[in-house]
């Protein structure tokens, strides 16, 4: 055996026996990731997860040496933009710690604007020159306050699906206009604990909590309706039998004193 086929074998030996230990394998995407943002999100969560960049080869070496006819399927996600985590957390629950480590970058021309990037009304520090043609060019309504440009109405520049021209970038980022954010993005994830391949990891945290927050609300007025006791309802259900018993209570000394109802 070679000295590259040597230390090959030791990088695919090194990363399986990691994995096997673990309770998740996730293939991340580090495409278009800069290296100041990778070290940075890596260090971040180095007690969640251990990331590890490795070439394609290397990275299903490792897989297959698992000898679980369960984990192939990773094999199709697995590029030479990524990377693999690998954690004791369950694979959700690292997709969700990774949604939270993104970092806003500006927009480079020739990307593609996910959604509608649009520029806010209201004073910019840019001084009045060539930004003015700049920011004209673009159809963006301005006028001059304080010696300073200022932007009199909101401006959709780029539609969602269209692709970012160097004049809109350039524009983007003097006003300081973040549109993308990058980070390790969850692609697949192996649980070694059920031995099945999840590829559905979008988590949007804020939206789940807002889903749970409704959902709860909704729940305890329905448990409050039917008369549902626990420690949620205990009090308003407590506080609705006083009030009726009093009611009660004045509608008998009504009647006993020979009032009408």
């Amino acid at each position: 055996m070679t000295k590259g086929n040597t230390i090959k074998a030791k990088k695919v030996k090194d990363l399986t026996e990691r994995i096997v230990k673990a309770r998740s394998l996730m293939v991340v995407s580090i495409n278009g990731l800069p290296s100041k943002q990778f070290q940075n999100i890596k260090k971040s969560i180095r007690e969640s997860a251990f990331i590890k960049v490795e070439k394609k080869n290397i990275l299903l070496r490792a897989i297959k040496e698992l000898k679980k006819e369960s984990v192939l399927g990773l094999e199709k996600h697995i590029s030479d933009s990524c990377a693999f985590a690998i954690s004791n957390l369950g694979g959700y629950e690292l997709a969700g710690i990774l949604s939270k480590k993104k970092t806003p970058v500006f927009a480079k021309a020739g990307q593609t604007a996910p959604t509608d990037i649009e520029v806010k009304e209201g004073p910019t520090d840019l001084v009045p020159g060539p930004a003015i043609s700049e920011l004209g060019a673009l159809g963006i309504q301005i006028s001059v306050e304080n010696g300073k440009i200022a932007i009199k109405k909101d401006k959709v520049i780029v539609k969602e699906g269209s692709v970012i021209t160097e004049a809109a970038a350039a524009v983007l980022m003097k006003l300081g206009v973040q549109p993308f954010s990058v980070g390790l993005n969850p692609v697949a994830v192996y649980d070694l604990k059920e031995e099945k391949v999840f590829t559905d990891l979008v988590i949007d945290s804020d939206a789940a909590v807002q889903s749970l927050k409704e959902n709860a609300g909704r729940a305890l007025g329905f448990a409050q309706k039917i008369g549902y006791y626990c420690k949620e309802t205990i009090g308003y259900l407590l506080a609705k039998a006083n009030m009726e018993g009093k009611a009660l209570e004045s509608k008998t000394q009504l009647n006993s004193n020979g009032g009408s109802a």
